[in-house]
């Protein structure tokens, strides 16, 4: 039986790892594609209305799924730290403990804290530079 709860453990911590990538890897391509399409609007936007209001929208779908992506990176790192604890349990019980490095959750809470500012640089990189350039 603890074979079986390891096993559900530890794909439970492979599907939040792949979770966590498609978060990021969402945010950080939307920024980018949202400043090559808002700078490409730049010049349209100082005699268009309607070029302006679309940098607006795309900033406002920045924000939103940056808040998004935010958001998942959190609870992905509260569902990780849950999931290791619990395998950090079961190795105490089974005397196998010594075999993990307890160290590693700081290391995970410092990752999950440079994809957060990954993802926020990006964002407000693509947010202000196409109004700078305005």
């Amino acid at each position: 039986m603890i074979e079986h709860v390891h096993n559900h453990i530890t794909k439970e911590l492979e599907q939040n790892t792949k979770t966590d990538i498609i978060f990021i890897l969402t945010a950080i391509i939307l920024n980018l594609i949202t400043l090559a399409v808002n700078s490409g609007l730049v010049e349209k936007s100082r005699t268009e209305s309607s070029s302006l209001t679309v940098m607006f929208v795309f900033v406002f779908l920045i924000v939103l799924v940056n808040i998004v992506v935010i958001i998942g990176l959190i609870k992905g790192r509260q569902t990780r730290m849950k999931l290791v604890n619990g395998l950090l349990a079961m190795y105490k019980d089974q005397n196998v403990a010594k075999y993990y490095d307890e160290s590693l959750l700081s290391n995970y809470n410092v990752r999950y804290n440079l994809f957060i500012l990954v993802v926020v640089c990006t964002g407000v990189i693509a947010t202000i530079v196409p109004f700078i350039l305005r």
